[in-house]
């Protein structure tokens, strides 16, 4: 509305939302925006409107918001999807060039922080908020030498327990993270047992942030914008390219209730078992990638 000099500050409220503004704002949305965000900026308005205005009408703009729909076409995620095993790998290079080639400590700690990230989003692919909030003592232990991630059910989407071992290939970049990187991150900030802490702020990384980061880090270093949830994505494609003998991992992986999946088998494939799975899976592909790239022997 301010844009296109149509907002007047003493009108009542919703009073804007007529239909020669809103085909106005279409027009102005679809010449810069996708389909979907076109139809998503609608529906956000319809219900701020009917909030506003509950005993004005808004059928008419219900009716073009489902118009959208019918025409929205969300953004294809085949180009970026990336397999997990790259992922882990992008991570674990990050943190290696991080301890042996960093310019300074600064470098060093965020290169360290980075690559673990990376590394253990791709092997634990929680959602975002999940993963951001993860605390040391609380829901990322260390249990007779193997860490965990444990949520809660109150913190689950699923409202379902999510308890997984981090597998032992991790283990050096967390010792290196904990005990060098993120001391030095925090600084003399007060203490804190969030496992992620921002480099600029030293405190917890916020979910928005962590996702942010972790969409950079992902095209510095395989060339593809990977997000949290495109994380999740690429742990279900390689689940079900490189684990069909294994019933029903994705969904047990990702912690999803899939009602077409029977009550035997739900209880079996917790996300426990799936994560263990999942990890011999990925240092099934890590080991025949690299005796790819060393050849035939000679």
């Amino acid at each position: 509305m301010y844009r296109t000099e149509r907002l007047y500050a003493g009108a009542a409220a919703a009073a804007h939302v007529t239909a020669e503004n809103i085909q106005a704002y279409i027009a102005e949305l679809a010449a810069r925006v996708r389909s979907t965000t076109v139809w998503n900026s609608i529906y956000k308005l319809r219900r701020a409107a009917e909030l506003l205005a509950p005993t004005i009408d808004f059928s008419w703009l219900a009716e073009i918001e489902k118009d959208l729909a019918l025409v929205a076409e969300p953004r294809s995620k085949f180009h970026r999807l990336v397999f997990t095993g790259r992922l882990v790998e992008a991570g674990l290079t990050l943190v290696a060039e991080a301890e042996g080639f960093a310019r300074n400590d600064l470098a060093r700690a965020r290169g360290v922080r980075n690559g673990l990230m990376v590394a253990l989003l791709a092997i634990c692919p929680l959602r975002v908020r999940n993963f951001s909030d993860l605390e040391i003592g609380k829901t990322f232990r260390n249990v007779q030498g193997t860490w965990w991630i444990t949520l809660p059910s109150i913190a689950t989407k699923s409202r379902r327990p999510d308890e997984r071992a981090v597998p032992a290939l991790l283990n050096s970049a967390i010792h290196a993270y904990l005990n060098e990187a993120r001391p030095f991150l925090l600084g003399s900030a007060p203490a804190t047992n969030a496992l992620w802490i921002s480099s600029t702020r030293k405190r917890q990384l916020t979910a928005k942030n962590l996702g942010t980061l972790v969409s950079k880090i992902t095209l510095e270093t395989v060339g593809v914008d990977v997000s949290p949830h495109l994380f999740r994505t690429a742990a279900a494609s390689t689940a079900a390219m490189y684990g069909g003998n294994v019933p029903h991992l994705a969904s047990a992986l990702l912690n999803h209730t899939d009602p077409r999946v029977t009550e035997e088998h739900y209880n079996r494939a917790t996300s426990m078992s799936a994560a263990q799975s999942y990890a011999a899976l990925i240092e099934e592909y890590r080991e025949g990638a690299s005796m790819m790239e060393e050849g035939p022997a000679r």
